[in-house]
């Protein structure tokens, strides 16, 4: 065989635990399509990180109108686009750096399964023992009427201006977070929502109250619309008559020289129709597909090895394995029921590697916090507030830490959290609503997971002033209300 391994992608579901069968003596090969480290480090994470970060600084500072507050921060999506690109521009050489610096041998093109134990990249085929299939998701676009016209979250986090009123099809975790951009920039969108929630999987209370301030920010909503067919209002066989109907209402020489012009014009801006089966019809002059991410796995010749998928992805047993014994499938690809988070990929990742160093039994996870980077964010883990609130086994606490200690968070007023404990007054869950939920959510993950009591928390000293401390010290009235 030429190698122990291979995987076929090199994101985080790969080389996480790649680097450490390599280390064991193992031989590894990883095999990329496209760019080194995948989703999450060319066109995900790091890229939505890069992008929300000044607005929701932008929103902190609105937190101060009428106290201390002089004037307003605008921020410069191109500019802000163009530092993206020149930081993401250098993670997949990075990587690169780091598979050479952890000896993994790489291949660049199309992974393509040929039998149980060959994989063929171009014309060269590669033997190996195990296969792990590591290609993630990929954006849903349906099938549709004008679908062309439809773009993905790739294509919004790397647009040159923003729109000036989107239409975005979907409110999951990427259509949420491209609403609260917009919203804070200033700019229109029209949400259209298949079902009758957004974030199905985050507390709809506090859901909803991310709704209502985008709704005050220029965002509308409609729910329990789908999507017939997209227009496209300009398109014009003649290329003359193309630019005339886009400068509609400009009537100066001057005028038509201007092409700065052409960002006022209402023919510009309504240049796409999205039409529901309702009778719903909305105009705009962008249109984004934010309708979730199915498996990745078209073309790799899972056909020639017997293997079948659904949108959910390859199923997959305790162990990460496939219905064919010595093929594996992980991170977002592997249907395994759990959250497809990059911190999922890289816990099973780690997790595959001992298992196929023979180290390991069954896969568990802990309890696993999952964030929406709306403005403000929302964060979930564990037991979650809607299956506690109509169970006898467990009791919901909001903790209003926001309104207590607003000064300590930058007038952050509203800060929540639902904690969920058991009879015993061991947390079990937490619903966070706050400007850094995040940071609130990884407290409660390590509280969580380590089995943390009410009393040993109360015990403890936190640094003051900080976000967890004021969270933390509202937990203590639970143990002095309730504990016996």
């Amino acid at each position: 065989m030429d190698y122990d391994v291979i995987y076929i992608g090199s994101g985080n579901a790969a080389w996480q635990g790649g680097r450490f069968l390599r280390k064991a003596g193992l031989k590894i090969l990883i095999i990329e399509e496209s760019l080194y480290g995948g989703a999450c480090a060319n066109r995900g994470c790091n890229t939505k990180a890069i992008l929300d970060a000044p607005y929701e600084i932008k929103a902190l500072f609105n937190n101060y109108e009428g106290m201390g507050k002089s004037g307003n921060i605008e921020v410069d999506w191109p500019a802000l686009v163009k530092y993206k690109r020149q930081r993401i521009a250098g993670m997949s050489l990075f990587l690169d750096g780091k598979f050479d610096e952890y000896d993994l041998d790489v291949a660049h093109g199309k992974g393509v399964i040929v039998d149980e134990h060959t994989v063929k990249v171009g014309d060269k085929c590669f033997t190996t023992d195990k296969i792990v299939i590591t290609t993630g998701l990929k954006p849903v676009i349906p099938d549709i009427k004008g679908k062309e016209f439809l773009h993905d979250s790739n294509d919004f986090l790397d647009i040159d201006e923003l729109p000036k009123h989107a239409i975005i099809i979907g409110a999951g975790f990427v259509g949420m977070e491209i609403a609260a951009i917009l919203a804070e920039a200033g700019l229109e969108a029209d949400v259209i929502i298949r079902g009758n929630m957004a974030l199905k999987y985050f507390h709809q209370p506090y859901v909803n109250r991310v709704i209502e301030l985008l709704k005050g920010k220029g965002i509308r909503f409609h729910f329990n619309e789908q999507v017939k067919e997209v227009i496209n209002n300009v398109e014009i066989e003649n290329p003359e008559e193309k630019i005339f109907s886009a400068l509609q209402g400009l009537n100066t020489d001057e005028d038509l020289k201007d092409p700065e012009s052409k960002k006022d014009n209402k023919a510009y801006e309504n240049g796409f129709t999205v039409n529901c089966l309702s009778g719903l019809s909305l105009t705009g002059d962008y249109v984004v597909a934010a309708m979730g991410r199915t498996a990745n796995v078209e073309d790799i010749g899972l056909e020639n090895v017997g293997l079948t998928y659904t949108n959910k992805g390859i199923k997959v047993n305790g162990h990460l394995q496939t219905e064919v014994p010595n093929i594996y499938a992980a991170g977002d690809v592997a249907d395994t029921g759990i959250a497809k988070l990059v911190t999922v990929a890289i816990h099973e990742s780690k997790y595959l590697a001992k298992e196929l160093l023979g180290e390991a039994d069954e896969i568990t996870y802990p309890a696993i916090p999952a964030v929406a980077y709306t403005i403000p964010r929302i964060a979930t883990i564990g037991v979650p507030a809607y299956i506690a609130e109509k169970s006898d086994e467990y009791d919901v606490h909001t903790i209003r830490y926001g309104r207590s200690y607003s000064v300590v968070l930058k007038n952050d007023f509203n800060a929540e959290a639902k904690v969920i404990v058991d009879k015993d007054l061991q947390i079990v869950g937490a619903e966070i609503y706050a400007a850094d939920a995040e940071n609130v959510a990884n407290m409660f993950a390590f509280i969580i997971n380590q089995k943390i009591t009410l009393e040993e928390l109360d015990y403890m000293i936190y640094t003051f002033p900080s976000s967890s401390s004021v969270c933390l010290y509202k937990l203590h009235k639970i143990h002095y209300d309730f504990s016996k």
